[in-house]
């Protein structure tokens, strides 16, 4: 089925777009890969009257450092972010999680700018950027703000971004000497039924002083497990999956989920644990799975 009529606006600067979203309203969307958005319009899902096409906006395809932050261009495509030298020597974890999503012709067109603002649930991003502390930042014609990853997704298709906003770049602390981190999924066809991220910083004796463990893709929203950071602190490292292993069974299995052809909930809480122990294992270095497991 083609999408029904609409008119594309190629804008040159940021100023632009924001005149065109401000003209438009709620007839305009703004896209880049068009991964997501192009398929909701040919089956007829979306309709907007007017696209705003960011393509030419080089400087939201930037992949850089920037002081504390490791800076991902909004426009930045996933196989960009897998292959790109810093990502893979900075964070390797977010670099392998690129390079397993959906497909190559997703990840060369795809955007993670545009994979966050869509929020379609069963997305990898998500757990991962949450557990590493990731922001996105996001502009409009009143200036810019940050927003956390861990709040920014906050249902299926729903996001904190305001109309006439745009996110620019995506921002990731760069990891502190030592921190370990790994993401682990199940995919039913190219997207995953259930992922897991597991982020660990231990101390100069392997004592762990921080854990980030997030659960993506069951429910509409990357969801934490404080219970299970908790039970980690202070734990060495070779005693963490021992120590978090049966509170994480508990925590998770009271967990949002949703019903869907992915799985019914339950048996999505029970992927997302095998995907945590899987990824816990990763993040240690004691890994044996596959890393990513399609259905």
């Amino acid at each position: 089925m083609l999408p029904r009529r609409f008119e594309l606006h190629r804008p040159r600067s940021l100023p632009e777009v924001f005149d065109l979203l401000d003209r438009h309203g709620d007839d305009a969307s703004v896209y880049a890969g068009g991964t997501e958005l192009l398929i909701a319009l040919k089956a007829r899902v979306l309709h907007y009257p007017h696209l705003v096409d960011l393509k030419a906006l080089a400087e939201l395809a930037v992949i850089e450092e920037a002081g504390d932050d490791v800076v991902i261009g909004a426009l930045a495509s996933h196989h960009r972010i897998a292959t790109h030298p810093l990502m893979q020597r900075l964070l390797p974890a977010y670099a392998e999680l690129s390079d397993g999503i959906a497909n190559i012709r997703v990840r060369c067109a795809g955007t993670l700018g545009g994979n966050l603002c869509f929020a379609e649930p069963h997305a990898d991003p998500p757990a991962l950027l949450a557990a590493l502390g990731a922001r996105v930042r996001l502009q409009g014609k009143e200036g810019q703000r940050d927003c956390a990853v861990a709040n920014f997704i906050l249902g299926d298709f729903e996001t904190e971004r305001q109309p006439g906003e745009v996110m620019t770049a995506i921002l990731v602390p760069k990891p502190a000497p030592g921190l370990q981190a790994a993401y682990r999924c199940y995919g039913a066809g190219e997207r995953p039924a259930a992922g897991a991220a597991a982020v660990i910083l231990p101390d100069a004796t392997g004592k762990v002083v921080q854990a980030q463990f997030w659960i993506g893709a069951v429910s509409g929203r990357p969801l934490p497990l404080p219970a299970t950071m908790a039970a980690a602190s202070g734990k060495a490292m070779h005693d963490v999956a021992e120590a978090c292993l049966g509170i994480a069974a508990e925590e998770i299995a009271v967990i949002e989920a949703s019903d869907d052809s992915h799985g019914s909930a339950d048996y999505k809480r029970h992927l997302a644990l095998t995907m945590l122990e899987r990824a816990l294992a990763a993040a240690r270095g004691h890994e044996t799975e596959a890393k990513r497991v399609p259905a």
